[in-house]
């Protein structure tokens, strides 16, 4: 078991966000669920408390706990994304069924959790040593909300001058 852990405190929904986790991003998966011994702010004894999981193969657990706890945009999850296929389909997964769409790459999905969903062709970009297409990148990625790995590549190259 790893030392470090995240835990999530979802209220009342811990065992559904973990399945949403784990149907939407691979190496993801839900393991046990503890069930509470006796009665606890927001639920009864042989309530789900404690369900592990694995997201993106990190060890996770979201706990069912009151009195509600929003999540802030301070933490967020980063998932680096490889093409527009795989960018879009994250995106779409986080913002249905009651999430939100947010600028920059930025998501929150129906439990209130912040989402970046990032290609890596936009941080390639965002770190190229032609400070000007770096620049035009930026500026691009401004006026969107999931991102446009063609749109990126073409400010990247200047084409949209």
């Amino acid at each position: 078991m790893s030392k470090l852990q995240l835990c999530l405190v979802v209220n009342g929904r811990a065992e559904e966000a973990a399945r949403f986790y784990a149907v939407t991003f691979p190496d993801s998966a839900v393991g046990r669920i503890h069930a509470a011994a006796a009665d606890f702010p927001g639920g009864k004894a042989g309530d789900a408390l404690v369900v592990e999981f694995t997201l993106l193969g990190q060890p996770c657990f979201a706990l069912n706990h009151g009195p509600p706890t929003p999540f802030s945009d301070a933490i967020s999850f980063q998932v680096l994304t490889d093409d527009q296929a795989e960018t879009d389909r994250y995106w779409d997964a986080i913002v249905a069924d009651g999430g939100q769409a947010r600028d920059c790459g930025w998501c929150k999905d129906r439990f209130g959790l912040s989402w970046q969903i990032t290609p890596r062709a936009l941080m390639a970009g965002m770190a190229d040593s032609d400070r000007a297409a770096a620049g035009r990148v930026m500026q691009a990625m401004m006026t969107m909300q999931k991102i446009d790995i063609a749109a990126i590549d073409a400010a990247r190259s200047g084409e949209n001058r």
